[in-house]
């Protein structure tokens, strides 16, 4: 996927156009893109609209203290699995008055990977208040910001599938 700077603005217009279509907010939760997802997002005029808040919850205490993430998920899991995109995803929801939840967490390197975890892999969460929820594994490849910028895009593509499965108006 082309990650440069237009392709997340279109990404971003995109998942706007489709939350104000179906009259819902947006929450994100993130790790290892460090908030980028809420600034690509607040980058758009008009997103006051539809953009409730963003968590940046780059610790594991951080994860248990703002979004709930249990604790036993993180020892069993780790911070980086699908399992604890899910957690963070489910209490971004819980913790605003958002219907859509996007969460990221992964290894963005240049250190940190192992071999069961290597640098480039991030999971995602996506959720709705109304129960649905998906996860997904990544492997990016590319030096730290290569990775943090496919990992946008990808959580905001994520969001776009979801939505577009959705009727017009949910909320």
């Amino acid at each position: 996927m082309k990650c440069d700077d237009q392709t997340l603005q279109v990404l971003a217009q995109e998942v706007g156009a489709a939350l104000a279509g179906r009259g819902c907010w947006l929450v994100s939760a993130e790790s290892c893109t460090g908030g980028w997802i809420g600034q690509a997002v607040t980058s758009l005029a008009g997103s006051s609209a539809w953009y409730d808040r963003g968590y940046i919850t780059y610790s594991n205490q951080a994860k248990q203290q703002m979004l709930g993430v249990q604790a036993i998920t993180l020892a069993q899991h780790g911070a980086v699995s699908e399992q604890t995109a899910q957690e963070m995803a489910a209490g971004a929801l819980k913790m605003s008055a958002a219907q859509v939840a996007v969460a990221v967490t992964g290894i963005a390197g240049p250190g940190g990977g192992s071999a069961d975890k290597p640098v480039g892999m991030v999971c995602f969460g996506w959720a709705l208040k109304q129960g649905l929820a998906r996860t997904r594994t990544c492997f990016f490849s590319g030096d730290r910001e290569a990775v943090r910028r496919q990992a946008v895009a990808t959580a905001l593509s994520g969001l776009l599938e979801l939505l577009n499965e959705l009727p017009p108006s949910v909320a």
